[in-house]
């Protein structure tokens, strides 16, 4: 099993910036993927950033150029650095990890969320 907890969630003025973290400990196999989804109210949960454990990245077109993913793996963290914050990203964030288990079977993971509110 794997578990996953946030940090870092609050409340920040728009043009501001946050940073998410998310410890994962338990068995978790390389290579594997981490990332931050999030749902707004009323609306479906949706991917944000991810990154593999060989550091490659990619980012929701809404959060490009303003948020940063990365990565420590000998900590099993990954982080979000949220600049330029905008109302549209209040949220509950969510962390998530996706790996092969060693009898190569798909597991994926879930944080209990940190919100984001960002005020106007």
């Amino acid at each position: 099993q794997v578990q996953l907890v946030e940090s870092g969630g609050g409340l920040v003025q728009a043009g501001g910036s946050l940073r998410l973290s998310c410890a994962a400990s338990g068995s978790i196999f390389s290579p594997n993927v981490m990332g931050w989804y999030r749902q707004a109210p009323g609306k479906q949960r949706e991917l944000v950033a991810a990154i593999t454990s060989r550091g490659s990245a990619n980012y929701a077109d809404s959060v490009k150029g303003r948020f940063t993913i990365s990565r420590d793996n000998a900590k099993n963290t990954v982080y979000l650095e949220m600049n330029s914050l905008k109302f549209e990203d209040t949220a509950v964030y969510y962390c998530n990890l996706w790996h092969l288990t060693d009898g190569r079977l798909p597991m994926e993971y879930w944080g209990k969320g940190t919100l984001v509110t960002v005020s106007s």
